[in-house]
């Protein structure tokens, strides 16, 4: 199968599932090993793809993230990319998604700010996700039980296309419902944080860059800290990238605004390297007490060292 793009339009998820003789559903799976060659893991060499359908039809393609000079926990990991990619395109219900590799629990726990998570339907396909490893110890003993049996219970929850539930890999979770209140907007609902840049506009040749950073950051997910973000990007050819920051009710899955805007530069871009990146702005409220000026400013030193920076305030 030939590499998918990031995005495939339910017309054209329709047409290649027929293709193959299949239904939309078990297209994932085909589409996750092409979609690897898309990953950027210099440093681990470890591609991982997650390819996700949605309830408009259409398929979103995430993948991992690295970020050479930098420590490891700035990384995009592939889930993180995926439900970023669905919120550039306002999808708002990630109905399956099938995945390389078993999700670490930092992806676990992101995938938690998704209202209904656990009803979410994934597919594994590495054969050895739900293998446990053979002991002797005897002290293991009771916690190897428990971990086959938890195990052996996602398995038996299988449906007949192969995929589970997700609680079924994260069966005590932690998230949202623990922290708000129900009708809190989660992450892939509408947002409007109705922000507003402190003084006049002033005309400055940036000023479009600045009002997407501006509408970036009243779509971001910031519920727990109440400290929203937004970042725009601009390559060496004029064109515009934006992201916004996304929080985790665990705090350290939280995706910052200036990865969002990677993923939609490495979605969007032509497959260039960060160094075609050239401006960036990002916007967030003046005091914040999650505030991300000096990581935003590192990251982007270290990845495009050309790229000028600057920081409005709401």
């Amino acid at each position: 199968m030939d590499r998918p793009s990031f995005l495939i339009h339910a017309e054209e998820a329709e047409s290649a599932a027929k293709r193959h003789g299949v239904s939309v559903v078990n297209l994932l799976p085909l589409l996750v090993n092409p979609a690897t060659s898309l990953a950027r893991p210099p440093i681990s060499k470890f591609p991982v793809s997650a390819v996700g359908l949605g309830s408009s039809g259409r398929i979103f393609v995430g993948v991992n993230v690295e970020f050479p000079g930098l420590p490891l926990h700035h990384s995009i990991h592939a889930e993180q990319f995926l439900v970023t990619n669905l919120t550039l395109n306002s999808e708002p219900i990630l109905r399956r998604f099938s995945v390389s590799a078993a999700p670490c629990g930092h992806c676990r726990q992101f995938l938690q700010e998704i209202r209904d998570a656990p009803d979410i339907r994934i597919l594994i396909t590495d054969p050895n996700a739900f293998r446990d490893a053979v002991t002797d110890n005897e002290d293991a003993v009771n916690e190897k039980e428990n971990a086959v049996r938890e195990q052996n219970d996602a398995v038996a929850e299988k449906e007949e296309d192969g995929y589970v539930r997700l609680e079924s890999i994260l069966p005590h979770r932690f998230g949202p419902n623990d922290l708000l209140e129900r009708d809190v907007p989660l992450l892939l609902e509408p947002h409007d944080n109705g922000l507003a840049l402190l003084g006049v506009t002033n005309g400055h040749v940036d000023s479009d860059l600045k009002l997407t950073a501006l509408s970036a950051a009243n779509r971001s997910y910031a519920p727990y800290s109440g400290c929203p973000s937004g970042v725009a990007l601009v390559d060496c050819e004029g064109r515009v990238y934006r992201g916004w920051y996304m929080e985790s009710a665990a705090y350290n899955p939280s995706l910052g605004p200036v990865q969002a805007a990677i993923v939609d530069f490495v979605a969007n871009g032509g497959g260039g390297g960060f160094e075609r990146i050239v401006g960036a702005v990002l916007v967030e409220k003046k005091d914040a007490v999650v505030r991300q000026e000096h990581t935003a400013r590192m990251l982007l030193q270290v990845i495009a060292p050309k790229c000028y920076f600057e920081v409005f305030h709401c």
